[in-house]
C-alpha cells in the first residue's frame, strides 16, 4: 500500500516515525512519502518537505510567514495527487492538516486517517464540523478524548499512548545496554534538575531565562536543558551565557531517567516527565499573563493544561502559566518538591495512577493493525 503521512513538528516526527515502522512490519509491500523529519526519513520512503520549514507559533509568527505556509501546501496537494497514496494519514498539526484533509477528500476522494488527534477537546469544538465531514476515521492516544468524542457522536479508536511505547522501548534497551549519562556528558555527583524548555524557539526565548534563574537559587541541584531537535547550540547559549550550565542534545530519555527533579513546559514533555516518575513543575510563560489566564478560565473548555493533569483528572502537578508564571512561584514549588517528602510521594502516586490509565505499549502496532485491516473490507 502507499501512504502518505503529514507530520508537522518534532514529535509527530517520532511518532510517525514509530507508526511507520508498524506499517513496515505488517504490510511487506510498503511506499511512503512524507512531510516529516529525521526519524520519519531513517524508516524509508521519499521526503517531500521537512517540518523545520514548516513549524510556525503563534499569530505573528504565522501572518509573517503566511506565503511559506501556503506555498507549502500547494506542493503537499501537488504530491499527494501525484502520488495518488492508498491513505493519507494526518498525525496532529491541525492548522495545516485539516486543511489537507479537506482538499483530499472533495478534490480526491482519499480516504483521510488521523493519527494523534488536534486538541479540539480544550477550545475548538467547532471543529468536529470539519472532522465529520473529512476524516474518515480518527486514532486517539488520551484515554478521555473517547468520551469526549463520544458525546459529540464521532465514534474514534483509543489506541493506547505512543509516549509509552517510546519510553517502554527505551527501557527496554537500557536493560540490556545501559547509558551512563554523568559518566558520557562529564556531569558531576550533584543531583540533576533537567530543564525542558520546549521544541520551538519562541517557547525556549519565553522559558528558558527564567527556568535558568531558578535553577541558579538551588545550587545543590546541577541544572542540564534538554536541547530540542533542529535548534542549534548557539541559540540555548545566548540566554545562558556565562551560567555553568549544560546543554545535551539527543538524550531526553536518558536526561528523564538520572534526573530528580525537572522544570517544564506544556505539551507531551509533562507526560513523558511523569512516565519517567520525575517530580515536575510544569511552566510556561505567556505574554499578558493575567489576560490569558481569564480567557483560559472562561473561555476554555478544560481545567488544566498539563497532559499529566488532563489524564489523571485532577491536579497532580502545578500548572504555573499566565498569571502564576513567576521566578518566585516556581522558586517555591520547586522547593517544596525537593524538601517536602510526603508531597514528592503523592506527585509520583499520581504518575502511578496515569500509567495504569494509559495502558499498556503497543500503540503503533494497534494503529498500524487497524489501519491495514480497514482496507481488507
Amino acid at each position: 500500500m502507499k501512504y502518505f503521512l503529514i507530520a508537522g513538528e518534532a514529535s509527530g516526527d517520532l511518532h510517525a516515525s514509530n507508526l511507520m515502522s508498524a506499517l513496515k512490519e505488517q504490510d511487506p509491500n510498503v511506499d511512503f512519502r512524507f512531510f516529516g523529519g529525521d526519524l520519519m526519513q531513517a524508516v524509508g520512503g521519499t521526503l517531500i518537505k521537512h517540518y523545520r520549514e514548516m513549524a510556525f507559533m503563534g499569530f505573528i509568527p504565522v501572518l509573517l510567514n503566511l506565503r511559506t505556509i501556503f506555498h507549502n501546501m500547494r506542493i503537499c496537494q501537488e504530491e499527494i495527487k501525484r502520488y495518488q497514496p492508498d491513505v493519507v494519514i494526518l498525525i496532529d498539526y491541525p492548522g495545516f492538516n485539516l486543511k489537507i484533509a479537506k482538499y483530499v477528500k472533495t478534490q480526491l476522494n482519499i480516504p483521510v486517517y488521523y493519527y494523534i488527534s488536534p486538541k479540539i477537546w480544550a477550545w475548538k469544538q467547532y471543529r468536529i464540523k470539519d472532522f465529520r465531514r473529512y476524516v474518515d476515521r480518527m486514532f486517539c492516544i488520551l484515554p478521555f478524548e473517547v468520551d469526549f468524542f463520544q458525546k459529540l457522536n464521532y465514534p474514534v479508536d483509543y489506541v493506547g499512548n505512543p509516549s509509552v511505547d517510546s519510553v517502554s522501548s527505551f527501557k527496554e534497551k537500557q536493560a540490556v545496554s545501559p547509558i551512563n549519562l554523568r559518566e558520557e556528558e562529564g556531569l558531576d555527583k550533584r543531583p540533576i534538575l533537567a530543564l525542558l524548555a520546549g521544541s520551538r524557539r519562541q517557547e525556549i526565548k519565553d522559558n528558558l531565562p527564567t527556568m535558568l534563574e531558578v535553577a541558579a537559587a538551588f545550587p545543590t541541584h546541577q541544572a542540564i536543558i534538554a536541547g530540542a531537535p533542529g535548534i542549534e547550540p548557539e541559540y540555548y547559549q545566548q540566554f545562558i551565557q556565562e551560567q555553568s550550565v549544560k546543554i545535551i542534545f539527543g538524550k531526553t530519555y536518558p536526561l528523564l531517567q538520572h534526573s530528580d527533579v525537572a522544570l517544564v513546559t506544556s505539551g507531551t514533555a509533562t507526560l513523558e516527565t511523569s512516565l519517567f516518575r520525575v517530580p515536575q513543575v510544569v511552566c510556561y510563560y505567556v505574554v499578558a499573563g493575567k489576560i490569558a489566564s481569564f480567557i483560559f478560565r472562561h473561555f476554555f473548555h478544560i481545567p488544566y493544561i498539563s497532559l499529566v493533569n488532563l489524564i489523571a483528572g485532577r491536579e497532580v502537578v502545578q500548572e504555573l502559566f499566565g498569571a502564576r508564571f513567576s521566578r518566585k512561584q516556581i522558586e517555591t514549588e520547586l522547593g517544596r518538591i525537593l524538601h517536602d517528602h510526603e508531597y514528592r510521594s503523592q506527585m509520583i502516586q499520581g504518575y502511578d495512577e496515569i500509567i495504569q490509565l494509559l495502558g499498556k505499549p503497543g500503540a503503533s502496532q494497534r494503529t498500524a493493525s487497524l489501519i491495514i485491516q480497514s482496507f481488507k473490507y
